[in-house]
């Protein structure tokens, strides 16, 4: 059996960067994932004006619950998607200020518009500086008083929790309403952190779409990460792809992220998965099924699914992930592009990709600067050897050091 530690979760960084620098008084985030994503987080907040003091395996936030110190600033959120959401949002809060917020070409690609329609409903001044919708944007911070909203959260659940976690900083609370969600497990994540901080957010309506968040702010805490489900699923597909047993400690039964049902799919696909309280292991004889998936709520796991598909006994189809289409990519079309260009007989749709069962020839791996893509794929090599990639370094977003682990996990 081979245990593999894996680095902090960058949805759960991200989240506690948010909360604790919101935070009434001083907190401290164990083993905080270090990447390009959560440091460029951290930059931002420092750029702000909040106090961030990071050592090798804890970083420690004083908050600020009436906003950014800075009266200006313009912030960078280079590649990542929380840091580009939930900055703006968390400096919108601020009770004066004018900010700038600006990102990567690829990050100016994706789109913001249900989340600052949303700022803008609540009075925010929120300027869109060149497309409509997306990066750059200017904020002239004045306080939210707070109130009524209804959101689609059907493109991304990170516009839900940026406004989850900017209720408490309004001064009556918020009332969201959501007619769409994708990857609602990561609102679990959301709410349960926000308990974590202090706050206790309701839900009613028919499947529990409107939320009710109070006013009064946060307290600070210590809060522990707890290691990327998403990042973990690399190493389960390896185990169930070469007959290999690999165990992830920190991940278990009661873990926040709900990338971690990728192991089930594996499991119906006939790899042995045993979880205990706080361990996940995988193994497999290396043959697998085919199957069908609907994987709205772990969509960020499709790529992984989608580079060990060919050595399935059967087609495999994943279905109901067209928000792939607006990640650091269109991871849909990257996957189906890089397996066609292998040999691989694939299918698409709107919303979904359909993966004949074939043995891929190797080829450099066109990854569109994306870590998934990399990651994903990379497992793809442990049979089909010979893969490189044209950008294997853009792992560094969420996993600087993935390779080398890679290789000593894998041989």
């Amino acid at each position: 059996m081979t245990v593999i530690h894996v680095p902090g979760s960058k949805s759960v960084t991200a989240r506690a960067l948010f909360l604790a620098a919101a935070a009434n008084g001083r907190s401290t985030l164990v083993r905080p994932l270090a990447s390009d994503d959560t440091e460029g987080f951290a930059a931002g907040l420092t750029a702000l004006g909040y106090e961030v003091e990071r050592e090798a395996d804890a970083w420690h936030l004083t908050g600020r619950p009436a906003g950014p110190a800075a009266a200006e600033a313009d912030v960078y959120c280079r590649d990542g998607a929380t840091t580009a959401r939930f900055l703006p949002t968390l400096a919108a809060a601020g009770a004066r200020g004018s900010y700038r917020f600006d990102a990567s070409a690829q990050m100016r690609r994706r789109p913001l518009a249900p989340l600052t329609e949303a700022l803008r409903t609540l009075g925010v001044d929120l300027r869109h500086e060149e497309a409509e919708g997306y990066h750059p944007l200017r904020i002239e911070a004045a306080g939210i008083k707070g109130g009524e909203l209804t959101l689609d959260a059907g493109q991304s659940s990170q516009y839900l929790t940026a406004l989850l976690m900017l209720g408490p900083l309004t001064a009556t609370g918020l009332r969201i309403t959501v007619t769409d969600l994708v990857s609602a497990p990561y609102i679990e994540i959301t709410l349960a952190m926000m308990r974590s901080f202090g706050v206790e957010v309701t839900r009613e309506g028919p499947g529990g779409t409107v939320f009710t968040v109070p006013p009064g702010g946060y307290r600070a805490t210590t809060y522990a990460v707890e290691p990327d489900a998403s990042t973990a699923s690399y190493f389960f597909a390896a185990a169930a792809l070469t007959g290999r047993e690999i165990t992830v400690p920190g991940l278990g039964e009661g873990a926040l992220q709900g990338d971690l049902r990728f192991t089930d799919v594996l499991r119906r696909m006939g790899a042995d998965v045993r979880m205990t309280a706080d361990s996940t292991t995988v193994r497999s004889t290396g043959t697998l099924s085919g199957v069908t998936v609907n994987m709205r709520d772990i969509s960020d796991t499709m790529p992984t699914l989608a580079a060990i598909a060919p050595f399935a006994t059967g087609p495999v189809r994943i279905e109901d992930v067209g928000n792939t289409r607006v990640k650091e990519c269109d991871r849909l079309e990257a996957c189906a592009d890089n397996l066609r260009r292998m040999g691989v007989t694939v299918a698409t749709g709107p919303d979904w990709i359909e993966i004949r069962p074939g043995m891929p020839r190797p080829v450099e791996i066109e990854t569109h600067g994306d870590h998934r893509i990399v990651m994903s794929f990379t497992v793809t090599a442990l049979r089909t050897p010979g893969i490189t990639f044209d950008d294997p370094g853009c792992v560094r977003k969420t996993f600087p050091g993935f390779h080398e682990a890679f290789a000593a996990v894998t041989g």
